[in-house]
């Protein structure tokens, strides 16, 4: 893709057929315990959230509404965090760390994707959450299983507009002769970094757009619990009041975590500049987070470790007929 020169003139158009992720700096030693850790947490990524998907599919008592959600958000975890560190683990172990153009456009496109999608079902949830507490009789009714599948068809199509314009936008930029990404994936705030021509407009729907997904998904989730504290305080049963405070805890966790981080890199004047902070908050909404998701919804939650504890029993009676 030939490139026009860099906007204040000092660089000419050069041929771009790929960037160079430079990741985090440091020598051998360091980037062999980068790839640790990232792996350590990438496995228990995987694991945590294959473990949540399999237990809500087998075992009928969490055909539920909620659960629905949850082994989705548990998908989108697992798909979101698997674009990023496969890339990043094998670049922490090679000399060159370079990746093409166009896997560069589908690692932020999916990424954008599936980033959006959790942002959307968290608010998802949440509503569920309200509906469940506040109106229990029409809760069967309004959050039917047709209901359900819409709204989560509803999450990906937010999110895939969402990508299309990001992704769309970044890419018809035309690229100075410098390549090196500052970061450890393709994102739009470094890709930003690298544009000849104006960023102004790119920047204005980076900010607005998820500046609007934020404020708009976390507008839903604060009154959808506002009315779940009123209902909560008007509850006389204290078993009634600590098993939704367990069930919302565990949400409101999540939920305080995702938006936090992603509040932070995306919907903040000056976030495009401050990528040596936003490779940490990076490392925790694309891994820590879809990591410790699955340890928030399980710990906390009684029915999915009962549904665990009957799922290894099952397995225990298996190997014993098996004998």
């Amino acid at each position: 893709m030939a490139t026009p020169g860099h906007r204040n003139g000092s660089l000419s158009a050069v041929p771009l057929r790929g960037f160079v992720l430079v990741g985090f700096r440091g020598g051998a030693e360091t980037q062999a315990l980068l790839f640790a850790v990232f792996l350590a947490l990438y496995v228990v990524t995987v694991l945590g959230n294959l473990t949540m998907i399999v237990v809500i599919a087998l075992d009928a008592r969490l055909h539920s509404p909620m659960y629905f959600f949850l082994k989705n958000l548990s998908f989108v975890d697992l798909c979101y965090s698997s674009v990023i560190a496969p890339n990043a683990l094998a670049n922490f172990l090679s000399s060159s760390k370079v990746i093409s153009f166009e896997a560069c456009a589908t690692q932020l496109f999916f990424f954008s994707l599936l980033a959006t999608t959790e942002a959307f079902l968290l608010a998802v949830m949440a509503y569920d959450r309200f509906m469940a507490i506040c109106s229990p009789l029409r809760y069967p009714v309004t959050m039917c299983p047709m209901t359900c599948a819409r709204l989560v068809l509803g999450t990906f199509c937010g999110g895939c507009l969402n990508s299309i314009v990001q992704t769309s936008l970044t890419f018809q930029l035309p690229f100075c002769s410098s390549n090196r990404i500052d970061h450890f994936y393709c994102d739009v705030p470094p890709l930003l970094q690298l544009a000849c021509a104006n960023t102004a407009l790119n920047e204005l729907f980076l900010f607005g757009l998820c500046g609007f997904i934020i404020v708009s998904t976390s507008l839903a989730v604060l009154v959808s619990y506002g009315y779940i504290a009123v209902t909560i305080l008007r509850m006389h049963s204290g078993s009634g009041r600590h098993k939704v405070f367990s069930t919302c805890g565990s949400h409101l966790t999540a939920v305080s975590l995702f938006y936090g981080t992603v509040f932070v890199m995306y919907a903040q004047p000056g976030a495009v500049a401050s990528m040596a902070q936003g490779k940490v908050i990076s490392v925790f909404y694309t891994l820590v987070i879809p990591m410790l998701n699955p340890l928030i919804y399980s710990l906390r939650n009684k029915d999915v470790k009962d549904a665990l504890r009957r799922l290894g029993q099952r397995h225990s009676l298996v190997k014993k007929g098996g004998k």
